[in-house]
């Protein structure tokens, strides 16, 4: 606002001199997070940034102080649609806008190719959901995860198919995303290494909605177990035609299908304990008292129940951030080393990290569905 001298009114002078005073004494933090926010996953991605959003709020709470200045922190949420090209130019939105860290993104298949753009500007990225192993595997110093990989995710379900359902048939589909393939393939893995046989290799995409063709192929099989490689909003459909075929086998999965909008996605293709799932991470004892109390929480403020990687995004964020206190900096370059090493108390238990930057004894809980509800079957590690 300038007057026709070119000199700025002495109103907008002191104005602009008090803002100036208050933004002295306060830095603001950028934490960039990415997920689907449109799309069939879009109910992951929502789940996901509320969990950001109570971290942030959390945070700011505290009052902390980062070199000897109060900060605030600040949320920048971006939609990737769980579409990776859209995923690497919402990567590079992040860095153009510098921010000081990344939580995200919700999906293997847009967390890989993004993780290369934030290493190259060396902005560290925490997935809370994202569990190919490729993530990890790339030799970046800047990538690192909360949950458990599909190594560990797929390995458990292959053995509990053999060993404890003791299932002689098993026919396996994935969606042919980098998630879905990838918990997938370690699944069948897992199988063959118990003794067991795939008798059935389909696959179908993250966006269908029609697989009467793969499942009658599948049903010649007389299959056991069905393992979807794949997200719930796929899964649901599947099993209402499964049951339309008279395919009676048990639904495995990882925690793409481990949510509680599967019961409604499936509606009445859904039989009590039909469905066996992995969620990547685990609580036991006292630590289920942590995490009750921040289910009870999220629920008072956003008025829905948990999906599924809330808990996961708000430990990741709170990491991050505890990393830059320890530190003493925001610098990316700065808090990067505290990070590789930070050993921080969360919601779903303790976090520290490995070279590679994966979670050290990453659990995993079984579960099943009852009367349209989840139900825990154990903790294993």
């Amino acid at each position: 606002m300038q007057c026709k001298s070119g000199l700025v009114p002495l109103s907008a002078a002191i104005a602009f001199a008090f803002t100036g005073s208050a933004f002295a004494q306060e830095t603001v933090i950028k934490i960039g997070h990415v997920s689907p926010m449109s799309g069939g996953q879009a109910h992951f991605g929502r789940d996901n940034t509320n969990g950001a959003i109570l971290a942030i709020d959390d945070l700011n709470a505290k009052g902390i102080t980062i070199g000897g200045k109060k900060v605030k922190f600040q949320l920048q949420a971006e939609d990737d649609a769980a579409d990776p090209k859209q995923g690497t130019a919402v990567a590079q939105k992040l860095v153009d806008a510098k921010v000081n860290g990344v939580i995200g993104h919700l999906n293997s298949g847009t967390t890989i190719p993004a993780s290369k753009i934030y290493a190259e500007a060396g902005i560290p990225q925490i997935s809370p959901s994202a569990t190919n192993p490729k993530y990890t595997q790339q030799g970046y110093k800047t990538t690192f995860r909360v949950v458990a990989n599909d190594g560990q995710l797929g390995g458990s379900l292959g053995k509990y198919a053999v060993n404890t359902l003791k299932a002689k048939s098993i026919a396996v589909i994935d969606d042919r995303t980098a998630y879905g393939e990838g918990v997938a393939t370690e699944f069948a893995k897992a199988v063959k290494a118990a003794g067991g046989k795939v008798a059935s290799q389909q696959y179908t995409t993250d966006k269908a909605t029609d697989f009467l063709a793969i499942l009658t192929a599948i049903k010649a099989k007389k299959p056991d177990v069905v393992f979807f490689g794949g997200m719930d909003n796929v899964a649901g459909p599947m099993l209402r035609q499964m049951k339309q075929l008279g395919i009676n086998a048990k639904m495995m999965g990882g925690d793409g299908i481990c949510t509680a909008e599967l019961a409604r996605l499936a509606g009445d293709g859904m039989s009590d304990g039909q469905v066996i799932c992995a969620e990547a991470g685990g609580v036991t004892g006292e630590q289920e008292k942590v995490m009750n109390a921040f289910v009870e929480r999220y629920q008072k403020k956003f008025n829905q129940n948990v999906q599924l990687y809330a808990p996961y995004v708000y430990d990741a964020t709170m990491t991050m951030a505890a990393a830059m206190q320890k530190a003493d900096s925001a610098d990316p370059a700065k808090y990067l080393p505290v990070l590789a090493k930070i050993k921080h108390e969360g919601v779903s238990g303790k976090i520290e990290f490995d070279a590679k930057g994966d979670l050290k004894d990453g659990a995993l809980t079984l579960f099943t569905y009852k009367a349209g509800k989840k139900e825990k079957i154990a903790v294993v590690k």
